[in-house]
């Protein structure tokens, strides 16, 4: 199986809820099967678009979002995807080293996907599938401090959506709109 096999397979595993997601996930498809390279081989930007894997952490209508340092949006934890790694195995590395926990995941794959243009000195397009985790609302990770300032659950209604990931509100309405969230 062909690494963007399996990138493909995890992509069909998303079912989309609106325009946007369908769009998404049809540039993702044709980018994946282009032959294109998917991952980051050099930080920050190249190539210019990339694999992404989210790990929002949820827990009965709550989210834990941190306080980015490099970008300065609240956003649910995250990280690239490695040239030949899983971006399931991406969250369990990304996790143990963003918040010193291991991955509980809610699906076995993922249930959003973003495409989306980052901010700074070096845009550039990241490709996210987003896998949301089991956590326990109201428990604070030892998350690294080198990535947060800060990091806090709040509750779906009273997420910090101008300053966070432009998909955050329809991540969550699809969370809560389909039973998705624990």
């Amino acid at each position: 199986m062909t690494y963007a096999s399996i990138i493909d397979a995890e992509l069909r595993l998303i079912r989309p809820v609106d325009l946007l997601e369908i769009d998404h996930l049809a540039r993702a498809r044709d980018w994946a099967r282009s032959g294109a390279v998917l991952c980051r081989t050099h930080p920050p930007a190249t190539p210019p678009m990339h694999l992404v894997s989210y790990f929002p952490v949820v827990d009965q209508g709550h989210i834990l979002l941190g306080d980015h340092i490099s970008s300065g949006l609240w956003l649910p934890p995250g990280g690239h995807v490695e040239p030949g790694e899983h971006p399931r195995d991406t969250v369990r590395r990304e996790c143990l080293e963003e918040l010193r926990m291991h991955a509980c995941f809610l699906r076995d794959g993922p249930v959003f996907l973003t495409i989306a243009e980052t901010i700074g000195a070096n845009p550039h397009e990241d490709v996210a599938l987003w896998y949301p985790l089991q956590g326990h609302a109201g428990q604070i990770p030892a998350y690294d401090p080198r990535e947060y300032r800060n990091m806090r659950w709040f509750q779906f209604d009273d997420a910090p959506l101008d300053d966070s990931d432009p998909h955050l509100e329809r991540f969550l309405a699809k969370l809560t709109e389909h039973a998705l969230a624990a």
